[in-house]
């Protein structure tokens, strides 16, 4: 059945920035294209810009939305919608006369489209922006309405286990728990919610995901890119504040969770937060860092992190993380967890490797065929999201060789278009659905459990850029290299080859 939330006013903090330009509004006109968004309901662009009004925000969001790519009949649907307000300055907070300007403005919207008082609020704000913001809205009674409220805040929640603390305190000083949407766009992407599919839906799969059946799992989270215009504030973060401690400890939790006794928030949360709190405590020898050096990126010579634009020529901040990690329960004891994830790597990848247990004995040794790599499963994310069963067959003819084929799926072929992660979130956020979105006792216990990596970093090792990481991490991996980096066995050498 198709969702239709209920009409509200989606009110985006930082409208003029990069987010609401190349995700948020265009995740709304496709919502609205899909009759996911009422036509009742509201959009109002907050940020500090005092030189635009309704008009000229409208303007803004028209070249937005044609960058984009998206129909002009949609784009022309979705501007009249569109309201702006100037709220704030960039050498300071918005004042509380402000944010009651904001209060007001927002009522006033309601009566005039016949609204029953839901509202959103999105942050797509810098970090240091969240606790001024969210004492602002509550300061001005804009943590509850006549209808629901609820707020939206983007990662990173919290720079350590400190300041997420600090944070989550803040937040429930204003909002209950079940007003907030601590959001992961990983997990809107519709390959990671499979992941349940694939685990319990099908018999074949879950039969065998425990210990006895997998040897080790891998989570790869690769970009080809640089820093780019985030040098600022990546310099401040790293690899392990950007992507380890959320996008991939998020996917950890799916793929080692126990069966949730419903397919709803509360019971997903539940089983995630107990995967979390089973995790070993980290081995730092288990750990390496890495920064990328001069190298070449898709036949071009790159610069190494050093020589990129506002980075401190002496910056000790990692841009790869390779990390061994387990979790101590029935189910996974003794199962190692890779999770790498680096920028300016061989090519941007998003994927799971499942390596199942080879069989007890090489059968066919004397055949000059011996087991050398095990059955792999892969779920990608990206670039081309699908799943595959990597396993071994004999080639066809008088001699006797084997070649690992792979046996599965890919979202293009069978599904004529898959919605971006941020039209999923958007929708859920608009539904009250928090099933997607991150729980308090979730950032608290997973920046709890990489707060001594945190407090003792290792000096990261220099990897050119264009490859895989720095040696040092190569024990960190799976064997099927081939595989992990999208690439297909070549047939294994036997007696003919």
């Amino acid at each position: 059945m198709k969702r239709i939330p209920d009409p509200s006013l989606f009110v985006i903090f930082g409208g003029t920035g990069d987010l609401a330009r190349r995700k948020l509004l265009p995740a709304l006109a496709n919502l609205l294209h899909d009759v996911r968004l009422g036509p009742e309901s509201r959009i109002v662009a907050v940020a500090i810009e005092t030189n635009l009004d309704d008009d000229a925000y409208r303007a803004f969001a028209r070249t937005a939305l044609t960058e984009a790519g998206l129909p002009d009949a949609d784009i022309a649907a979705l501007l009249p919608r569109l309201h702006y307000q100037t709220i704030g300055r960039a050498d300071g907070p918005a004042t509380s006369a402000e944010f009651q300007a904001l209060a007001t403005r927002l009522t006033l919207l309601e009566a005039e489209h016949g609204l029953p008082g839901n509202r959103a609020f999105y942050l797509a704000l810098p970090p240091q922006a969240f606790v001024p913001t969210i004492d602002g809205l509550g300061g001005a009674g804009l943590n509850k309405s006549r209808g629901w409220t609820r707020v939206v805040v983007e990662k990173p929640f919290g720079h350590d286990h400190a300041s997420a603390a600090a944070l989550n305190r803040v937040v429930h000083a204003w909002y209950d728990e079940s007003q907030v949407y601590r959001i992961d766009h990983y997990l809107g992407k519709d390959t990671v919610q499979n992941l349940l599919v694939l685990r319990f839906a099908n018999t074949i799969f879950e039969s065998i995901w425990n210990r006895d059946r997998i040897e080790a799992v891998q989570i790869t989270v690769a970009e080809d890119l640089g820093v780019g215009t985030r040098a600022g504030y990546y310099d401040r973060s790293g690899a392990l504040r950007d992507m380890v401690q959320n996008h991939l400890t998020q996917l950890l939790t799916l793929i080692a969770m126990e069966i949730p006794s419903a397919y709803e928030a509360d019971a997903i949360r539940y089983e995630k937060i107990k995967v979390l709190r089973s995790l070993r405590r980290l081995d730092l020898g288990d750990v390496v860092f890495g920064q990328y050096a001069a190298g070449e990126s898709h036949g071009a010579p790159v610069p190494g992190y050093l020589d990129e634009a506002g980075i401190p020529p002496t910056s000790t901040t990692e841009t790869f993380v390779g990390m061994r990690v387990f979790v101590d329960n029935w189910r996974w004891s003794g199962v190692p967890f890779y999770l790498r994830t680096g920028k300016r790597m061989g090519k941007s990848l998003s994927q799971i490797a499942v390596r199942l247990r080879d069989t007890p004995t090489s059968l066919f040794a004397s055949y000059d065929e011996p087991r050398e790599t095990a059955d792999v499963l892969l779920v990608t994310l990206q670039p081309d999201p699908g799943f595959s069963l990597h396993f071994d067959v004999k080639v066809p003819g008088a001699e006797f060789r084997m070649v690992r084929i792979p046996l599965g799926f890919r979202y293009r072929e069978l599904f004529e278009e898959v919605p971006e992660a941020y039209e999923t979130l958007l929708l859920d956020v608009m539904s009250g659905d928090q099933t997607l979105f991150v729980h308090s006792d979730e950032v608290d216990h997973s920046w709890r459990f990489y707060s001594e990596l945190i407090a003792n970093p290792p000096a990261p090792a220099p990897y050119p850029a264009g490859s895989w990481g720095p040696p040092e991490a190569d024990a960190l991996a799976l064997p099927e290299r081939e595989l992990w980096q999208e690439r297909f066995a070549e047939p294994r050498r036997g007696s003919d080859s």
